[in-house]
Formats: structure tokens, sequence, C-alpha cells
């Protein structure tokens, strides 16, 4: 059965060291997000362009 102590000790282990993230690092953490939505959709496209037959415009 779940232990409900073993559970709130364990989370307010992680509260306690825990810290809330800086500027910079917000800054990094949506750079590298939307790069990796660039590159995910660059390479949909290229799928899309490969299993279609190329452009129809």
């Amino acid at each position: 059965m779940f232990n409900w102590n073993e559970f709130v000790q364990s989370s307010t282990r992680i509260f306690t060291v825990s810290r809330k993230p800086g500027n910079n690092e917000y800054k990094v953490m949506a750079q590298v997000t939307g790069l990796g939505i660039i590159v995910i959709g660059i390479i949909g496209f290229f799928v899309k362009i490969v299993l279609v037959g190329g452009f129809k415009l």
C-alpha cells in the first residue's frame, strides 16, 4: 500500500533542495526548446517531401 508519510517526507526534501531557476537558465531553456521545435519541424518537412514526392504548389 502507499505510504503517505514517506511521500510527504520525500516531497518536503525535494522542495527544500530545489531552487528557482534564474533568468539566464530560463533563457537557455527557451532557446533549447525553440531549437528542438525547429529541428523536429524541419525533419517533419523533409519526411513529408520524401513521402509525397516533392512540392505541390
